[in-house]
């Protein structure tokens, strides 16, 4: 597999509240992206906090458990408990907490959760579709037929989120199962990107055929900036292949 991460601070914070990190063990990855909120301080402890368990569960990880989304389900529970109690813990961070979208896969079949408006979507066959559906105001306008997906885009509401990570003494997170093959991609990205990108030029840069996961991210992530780049931007692609393996970078 080629894998490429990279997070920036974008053109207006001084602080990057976004976390991300992709783990591979023997035939099996899991990918993560924790999109903080709650204040500078507060917001990077969020979702660092929330990768940190992510982490530590990883570590222990076995491949032949016998369900993934049973396994991401409980470690989401459990980073959402940890990150409760430290906010109740700690006064100056109540309040806090953080998006989050994690893909657990082989090379064969991938399970996608997700809390909050960080997204994934799969590349397959040249056509680009969203896995993951935004837990926020301006989604479920959508799903009730008030406005349209274009509409959604550009609403002044539409970073208002339904449900976090730690805001909460318990949240569920919402569990897709996807089927990729050889040359598919999957993109996992926070808002920063997603807000600031559109669907049809996502789908520009993954049909670009002359450029590797690394330049893509790149480009993403550029684009996002010249579009004003008010958020944190962070970015993870993950190419279906027997190539070696290549990773990104930070930038703060």
């Amino acid at each position: 597999m080629q894998i490429a991460f990279q997070t920036d601070v974008g053109m207006v914070r001084k602080h990057n509240e976004d976390s991300g990190e992709v783990f591979t063990k023997g035939e099996h990855f899991l990918a993560v992206i924790a999109d903080g909120m709650g204040g500078h301080k507060a917001g990077d402890i969020a979702s660092q906090e929330a990768l940190n368990v992510l982490k530590g569960a990883w570590e222990s990880f076995e491949g032949n458990i016998d369900s993934l989304k049973g396994w991401l389900l409980n470690v989401l529970r459990d980073a959402n408990k940890h990150i409760f109690d430290y906010s109740q813990q700690n006064p100056e961070t109540r309040g806090m907490g953080t998006t989050i979208v994690a893909a657990l896969g082989t090379k064969s079949e991938i399970t996608v959760a997700h809390i909050g408006d960080s997204r994934c979507y799969l590349y397959s066959n040249g056509e680009l579709k969203r896995v993951t559906d935004d837990h926020s105001l301006v989604q479920e306008l959508v799903k009730s037929g008030q406005i349209t997906e274009d509409e959604a885009e550009v609403h002044p509401r539409r970073n208002m989120i339904m449900k976090a990570v730690g805001t909460d003494e318990t949240v569920e997170a919402e569990v897709n199962h996807i089927v990729w093959n050889k040359g598919d991609y999957l993109l996992l990205c926070s808002d920063g990107l997603s807000d600031k990108v559109s669907f049809k030029r996502i789908q520009e840069v993954l049909d670009e055929t002359d450029e590797n996961v690394n330049d893509k991210v790149e480009k993403l992530i550029t684009w996002a900036k010249e579009a004003g780049g008010e958020d944190n931007i962070t970015a993870i692609l993950i190419q279906n292949s027997s190539d070696t393996e290549t990773k990104g970078e930070a930038i703060t």
